[in-house]
């Protein structure tokens, strides 16, 4: 089962998170500080981070930049209130998924699942990987290698987070075909529900800032508005 750290400066939240993420098998490390939280990353290895935004000290979207500069675990966010502002911050310093408290076991579970999923597998629609090495596609200085996982510009590796690195394959897979923020929240997010279209956007925005020479004028993962967002047409 998954490991999970675990930080949430909130003493009965954290052991009742805790308490049901063990009862459905998680090795969990919980820590009560962001600081306390890094400290613990190169022991304890988790698979993901369940992060509290409010925290003494750094507080949660600092801990995320630094988690993200170091390593590109996936991060759920927990957040106490719906806030839009906080939501967005913290899409926008590199987290994967967001759950407001107080969340039952059961959606723990199910967002912890989905977001690991995205990180192990290849993107829904990108072609077969067949046995040998496989070929690395090339758009301009942009170069993908779907089976290594692995994402290069100008020959200089890309480090992506995990929603980054799966809304890049799944775009790419058709270039030129625009897929609507609902599709990507399905394929990508694995929200079936009508999810929060601010999950797509955050995470285009984040993309762009690290395969667009010019993020603004997007050559790679472009807006179609109106509708929803494409990969090229270069």
């Amino acid at each position: 089962m998954p490991r999970v750290l675990l930080i949430e400066d909130d003493a009965a939240v954290r052991d009742g998170v805790s308490l049901a993420l063990r009862r459905r098998g998680h090795e969990v490390a919980a820590a009560a500080s962001g600081e306390e939280g890094l400290a613990s990353l190169p022991g304890f290895r988790p698979d993901i981070v369940l992060l509290d935004l409010m925290l003494p000290g750094k507080d949660g979207f600092e801990i995320c930049r630094l988690i993200r500069a170091e390593r590109q675990l996936p991060i759920i966010m927990l957040t106490a209130r719906g806030d839009d502002l906080d939501v967005v911050l913290g899409l926008e310093a590199g987290a994967d998924d967001y759950i407001v408290k107080p969340a039952r076991g059961e959606v723990l579970e199910a967002r912890i699942r989905a977001v690991l999923r995205r990180t192990a597998l290849p993107a829904d629609g990108a072609p077969a990987i067949e046995p040998g090495p496989s070929p690395v596609e090339s758009y301009g200085e942009l170069a993908i290698d779907r089976a290594g996982l692995v994402v290069t510009k100008g020959g200089q590796d890309l480090a992506l987070a995990p929603s980054e690195m799966k809304l890049l394959l799944f775009l790419s897979a058709t270039p030129g075909q625009v897929f609507s923020r609902q599709q990507l929240l399905e394929h990508v997010w694995e929200h079936s529900y009508h999810g929060d279209a601010r999950l797509v956007d955050a995470c285009v925005m984040r993309l762009r800032t690290k395969i667009e020479d010019v993020p603004r004028s997007p050559r790679y993962v472009q807006t179609v508005r109106g509708f929803g967002y494409r990969f090229g047409p270069l």
